[in-house]
């Protein structure tokens, strides 16, 4: 386990440098070297900017808007998903509301929201009306392939309530959530720093992006696409690392 785990860093890491490669590919390509700077003029851009308190103000402000926007979403998307699967009208009723959140275009639906609510409020209510299907759909697949003998089980004992939901469902459901956080995490650090970018929200990601290309600092942007790389790979991967220890260390227990 532990070597597979050692080989998935080394091939993330060679991820990263063919990320590198394919710039510097695209800079020959274009003979621009303003818009794709050489890779070491972004990696010192990102070590200038990683010793820099101000940027650790961008992530903390974007972050918050992650975190805020990841628990709107999981709380409204795991009950519509779960009353999904539990009531087949339900499903029907909410399916073009899910459709239309699925497609339309997040430029619209931001000057939509931006319309209709303060600015600072449009990270938090764009990303999270984008993440709800993502995480619907997740629990509703969950919740349908609980086995039915499970919960003839516990409905000869008593009827659905909280103790219910958090007991039997929310755990025979989580492989499905583990999921769906993974790809919401990800989709959720883009949308926010795009809402961030469209609305110039103060000390954030996105509004640190657009100065940079409003002075042509590109070396700065990609050294920021660099940084959200690693805030992603932290966010999902850290949780993941210290669930699999926490099980690692009942079974030791037991």
């Amino acid at each position: 386990m532990e070597k597979n785990r050692t080989k998935d860093i080394l091939i993330f890491c060679l991820g990263i440098i063919l990320i590198g490669c394919l710039i510097q590919v695209a800079g020959k390509a274009k003979g621009d070297p303003l818009v794709f700077p050489s890779v070491f003029a972004i990696l010192k851009s990102f070590c200038r900017l990683i010793r820099t308190g101000h940027t650790y103000a961008l992530i903390f402000t974007t972050l918050s808007h992650v975190f805020v926007s990841m628990l709107i979403s999981t709380v409204i998307g795991v009950a519509i998903g779960l009353a999904e699967g539990l009531c087949a009208f339900i499903r029907q009723l909410f399916k073009p509301i899910m459709i239309f959140l699925r497609s339309i275009p997040i430029i619209v639906l931001v000057v939509i929201i931006m319309v209709l609510t303060d600015y600072s409020h449009v990270p938090y209510v764009a990303a999270s009306l984008i993440l709800v299907p993502l995480i619907s759909e997740a629990s509703y697949e969950g919740c349908r392939r609980i086995d039915s003998e499970l919960i003839d089980v516990y409905r000869l004992n008593s009827n659905f309530s909280l103790r219910i939901l958090f007991t039997v469902y929310i755990p025979l459901m989580a492989g499905y959530l583990k999921q769906a956080y993974i790809n919401a995490v990800g989709m959720g650090m883009k949308l926010i720093i795009t809402t961030e970018y469209l609305v110039q929200t103060r000390h954030s990601l996105g509004k640190a992006i657009h100065t940079s290309g409003y002075f042509n600092e590109y070396e700065d942007i990609y050294a920021y696409a660099l940084i959200m790389i690693f805030l992603v790979v932290i966010l999902t991967e850290v949780p993941l690392f210290i669930m699999r220890s926490s099980m690692g260390f009942k079974k030791q227990g037991k």
